[in-house]
């Protein structure tokens, strides 16, 4: 008798629509409402997308009409952003439903950090009491999205070309690279390294001048000098930067890189000049040889002028 009696009273609606409602009634049939719940209760203050590029947004659907409705939802995501929410659901009559709207897939770095853009939320009225609905009543509600500001830097230390013997230096490059949505600056820079005897200059303080625009980068070369008495081993040398933006916002962003540079002995002075001696020997070696062509000449001469004399005494007399 139950059923009967809603059948009956939903067809009373169903008519009632047909024909011109009075303002009390048709306000009665649509009395529903989609609503938002803004950080704060606040409309104006928008919802801050995470690093990750997400966010929640949590809606409902308030029905106070004497009536269940079905409703289907439509969202607008901007950003490139994806969803995932209610398709739809049925509010029984006097009931508050509430919802989530997951935001997902947000490139946070590929936008000015701060940069505003809305988002938006339809719901519209697919049925009553299970009979489609004539009038297809829609509500849209809008709220805001802020993509975060994000203080991120990357470094890269430069592998030297070879080995450095010691008691010479070598020239290490060293790049930082502003790989945040916002601009910002090299607050600190730090060189360690496990060789006692290896020294390091301040080469690097160029990487703290001027201010580092997104994607853009800073470079410094960094000299490293072996001592003398260096010995032969492999030495990592650590450069670590620390991003001013996020100190000086109470955050805190510290990146490091290290490479490898082997020392090797430092240069004997035979080992600069071997070349020289080798060609000194060579010089002297064919020194040597003048002395025995003199002897060969000087004989030569002799041999002459004795075969001349022989010839003039065995000539016949007149």
């Amino acid at each position: 008798m139950i059923r009967g009696f809603g059948s009956l009273l939903l067809r009373v609606v169903v008519v009632a629509l047909l024909i011109p409602a009075t303002p009390s009634i048709a306000q009665d049939l649509d009395s529903w409402e989609l609503g938002i719940m803004y950080p704060n209760e606040d409309a104006d203050i928008p919802f801050e997308v995470s690093k990750e590029g997400n966010v929640r947004v949590e809606f409902f659907v308030e029905n106070s009409g004497f009536v269940e409705i079905s409703v289907e939802f439509a969202y607008d995501i901007p950003f490139g952003g994806e969803h995932a929410g209610p398709e739809s659901d049925t509010i029984p009559a006097g009931t508050n439903e509430t919802y989530d709207l997951e935001i997902s897939g947000i490139d946070v770095f590929n936008f000015e950090a701060r940069k505003i853009e809305s988002f938006s939320i339809t719901a519209t009225v697919t049925e009553r009491q299970g009979v489609p609905d004539l009038l297809n009543s829609q509500q849209n509600r809008e709220g805001d999205l802020i993509i975060p500001t994000i203080y991120d830097l990357r470094i890269d230390v430069g592998d030297p070309i070879g080995p450095m013997n010691a008691g010479s230096d070598t020239i290490l490059r060293v790049e930082v690279t502003n790989t945040g949505n916002v601009q910002d600056k090299v607050g600190d820079v730090q060189v360690s390294d496990d060789c006692p005897l290896l020294t390091t200059d301040n080469g690097l303080d160029a990487l703290m001048i001027g201010n580092i625009q997104p994607g853009k980068k800073v470079e410094g070369d960094l000299r490293a000098t072996a001592s003398e008495s260096h010995p032969k081993r492999h030495c990592d040398i650590t450069v670590t930067v620390s991003s001013n933006g996020a100190m000086n916002t109470g955050g805190s962003v510290v990146v490091s890189d290290e490479t490898r540079v082997s020392v090797e002995p430092p240069l004997r002075d035979s080992d600069t000049g071997d070349s020289a001696d080798d060609e000194g020997t060579t010089s002297e070696s064919v020194k040597s040889n003048l002395p025995a062509s003199s002897a060969i000449l000087t004989a030569a001469s002799l041999f002459c002028g004795a075969a001349f004399g022989s010839r003039r005494q065995k000539k016949p007399p007149f």
